[in-house]
C-alpha cells in the first residue's frame, strides 16, 4: 500500500468509450481517484452524481476526477450516460488499480464475508505523488471533504 508523500502506483485502464487512460497522463495536474464497489448501485450512484454536481468546483481547484471501479467500459458507458456523468470512469475488471492501491478488501454483509471494493479516494498531486486519502468512506458529505483539502 502507498503512503502519503509516495509515488502513486501507475496504472492503465479503459475508460467508458474504451480508450486507454494512464494515471501519467495528468502528471502536471492534481488527480481525485475515487474506487466504488458497483455501478448503478445506490451508494455509487449517490457518490458519483455528488462528484459530477462538484465538478466545477473540482476544475476551479485544478483537479481532475477519476472514478474506478471493477466494472467494464460498457458498464461504464450505461452508467455515464443514465446520470450525466461528466468525468473519467475506468474499468478495472483485473483489479490492476484496485490492488496497487490497496482497496481490494474483505467485506462483510449480512454475516457473509467476500471480497471487494472498499470505498475509497486518493488526492495524488501535481508530481503524482500521494498527498491524501479517505478508506472506508461514507458517501454523504465526502466529496465536500475531498474538496475542502484542495484548498
Amino acid at each position: 500500500m502507498v503512503e502519503i508523500g509516495e509515488k502513486a502506483p501507475e496504472f492503465t485502464l479503459s475508460d467508458a468509450e474504451g480508450k486507454t487512460v494512464s494515471l501519467r497522463d495528468f502528471r502536471g495536474r492534481k488527480v481525485v481517484i475515487y474506487f466504488y464497489p458497483k455501478d448503478d448501485t445506490p451508494g455509487c450512484t449517490r457518490e458519483s452524481c455528488d462528484f459530477r454536481d462538484s465538478q466545477p468546483d473540482f476544475e476551479r481547484a485544478g483537479a481532475v476526477v477519476v472514478g474506478i471501479s471493477p466494472d467494464t467500459a460498457k458498464s461504464h458507458q450505461r452508467f455515464r450516460e443514465k446520470y450525466g456523468l461528466n468525468f473519467i470512469l475506468l474499468a478495472d475488471p483485473q483489479r490492476q488499480a484496485i490492488e496497487a492501491f490497496g482497496v481490494w478488501q474483505e467485506k462483510s454483509m449480512y454475516g457473509k464475508k467476500y471480497m471487494g471494493v472498499e470505498r475509497s479516494t486518493f488526492l495524488i498531486d501535481e508530481q503524482g505523488r500521494l498527498a491524501g486519502e479517505w478508506r472506508k468512506v461514507k458517501v454523504d458529505g465526502h466529496v465536500a471533504q475531498v474538496l475542502a483539502s484542495l484548498g
